[in-house]
């Protein structure tokens, strides 16, 4: 079985379908996946899809919001994670450095949520662009004690074991896919067997051949195909060990909840 350890199927996208991508996962192989916030407004609609069996949600607050996100909101993720005991990460957090106006107030958001993490003891969800050695530095500094996950990471093998280092794993999705994405594919091939998951970040983040239309989970069994390629394994060994990440990333059971 697979895992999506990372998309939103909360997005307006899927509101016509929702559920027939959902049974195209499970044709693909893929049982489960996870659900991030992005934004206060959006938790309800995280939540709801909690519910399910065969979801798990985390909470947070995206950096590319980040002029969404003023202090009520910050205030009310407190609450929100003390409410529901179901939700098995904080996220989505992160920075965006290609948003140089906001990144000082993204920092002191993104610091905020670590601070939330650490007194919970949830791992963390992260958004990370252009900013791999400045955010390993501050998790360095702010010891989140649970890890998490360093989601769509497209950065060097040195920069995957500074993340590791630090009890985080990363995200492997659509990007693994393009043939000139040869640095990552070095990447891929040098990480240990329990240091990534395989994502497909839906809707967006699409697939190699799949370019300008909407991404779903069931293309992470692709995803997972691809790493087997890059890592020289069986893909039933890529899908047995992203999924025992998963698990022991997010606390899930046998029956896959927290």
């Amino acid at each position: 079985m697979l895992i999506d350890a990372h998309c939103h199927l909360d997005f307006t996208a899927f509101d016509e379908d929702r559920d027939d991508v959902f049974a195209r996962a499970r044709e693909a192989g893929v049982g489960h996946f996870v659900v991030p916030g992005t934004t206060r407004a959006a938790w309800d609609g995280v939540l709801a899809l909690g519910a399910r069996e065969d979801v798990s949600v985390c909470l947070g607050l995206h950096p590319y919001f980040v002029e969404q996100h003023d202090e009520d909101a910050v205030e009310a993720l407190a609450p929100a994670l003390d409410a529901h005991p179901e939700v098995v990460a904080l996220g989505e957090c992160g920075i965006d450095a290609r948003f140089t106006d906001s990144l000082e107030a993204q920092w002191r958001l993104f610091d905020a949520q670590v601070r939330l993490a650490r007194d919970r003891h949830l791992p963390l969800v992260i958004h990370c662009v252009q900013c791999n050695d400045t955010l390993a530095k501050r998790l360095r500094q702010l010891s989140p004690p649970a890890g998490g996950l360093v989601h769509a990471f497209a950065g060097s093998p040195e920069q995957a074991r500074a993340f590791l280092d630090l009890g985080f794993v990363v995200g492997l999705g659509g990007a693994v896919t393009y043939p000139r994405a040869r640095r990552l594919a070095r990447m891929v091939a040098a990480l240990p067997d329990d240091g990534y998951v395989l994502e497909t970040d839906s809707p967006d983040m699409p697939l190699c051949g799949f370019q300008g239309r909407r991404n779903e989970p069931a293309r992470v069994a692709r995803v997972a195909e691809r790493v087997a390629c890059l890592r020289g394994q069986e893909v039933a060994e890529v899908a047995a060990r992203s999924t025992a990440t998963a698990r022991r990333l997010f606390g899930l059971t046998d029956g896959l909840s927290r």
